[in-house]
Parts: structure tokens; C-alpha cells; sequence
């Protein structure tokens, strides 16, 4: 382990406040951040440019589809992400520490 001192803005420091373990909350962040950043080179090392426009368009497309659906299917799929996101934090806890 290193310690670090790291300067943030009033926002993020009231958020880190609320946490009981303010390392651990931001070491999650920043390798939930270097996955997104693997992906993006491995999707570029692919070829597969990902765009402003490109994702604009998705999340439209994807606002759309969502407008379609029942509030009963909205609760039944924010429900089953909201578990997947306790469950894979659940396993993130149970890995030893680098």
C-alpha cells in the first residue's frame, strides 16, 4: 500500500465524507475507470472507433426502446442491475488485495 494526499473539489469531497472507507470507494472508482480505458484501447486495437456522435446515437436509440417499456419491466430491470452491482461488489471484497 501507498498513502497518497490528493486535492478535490467541494462535490467530491462531500460525496467521500459519506463514506465509511473513502480509499476503498476510490479505489474501486479508478479501476472501474482503468477497465473503461482497457476496453476503449482493446476496441480501438480492433478498430472499432468510439465517437461522441457514435454514443450520443446509442444512448438515443436505447432511450427510445426504453420508452416502450411498462414501468413493472423499468422496476424489474433496475432491480436486477441494482443486485448485479451488490453482488459484483460483493465479489470485489472477497478478492485478496494486490
Amino acid at each position: 500500500m501507498r498513502k497518497l494526499s490528493i486535492s478535490v473539489p467541494p462535490d467530491v469531497a462531500e460525496r467521500l465524507e459519506r463514506e465509511s472507507n473513502a480509499s476503498a470507494y476510490i479505489t474501486q472508482a479508478v479501476r472501474d475507470r482503468m477497465r473503461l480505458d482497457a476496453l476503449d484501447a482493446e476496441l480501438a486495437h480492433q478498430g472499432i472507433a468510439i465517437t461522441e456522435q457514435g454514443v450520443a446515437e446509442a444512448r438515443a436509440r436505447r432511450a427510445a426502446v426504453e420508452a416502450e417499456w411498462s414501468p413493472e419491466r423499468r422496476s424489474a430491470l433496475r432491480e436486477r442491475a441494482r443486485q448485479h452491482g451488490l453482488d459484483a461488489a460483493a465479489g470485489a471484497l472477497e478478492q485478496p488485495a494486490a
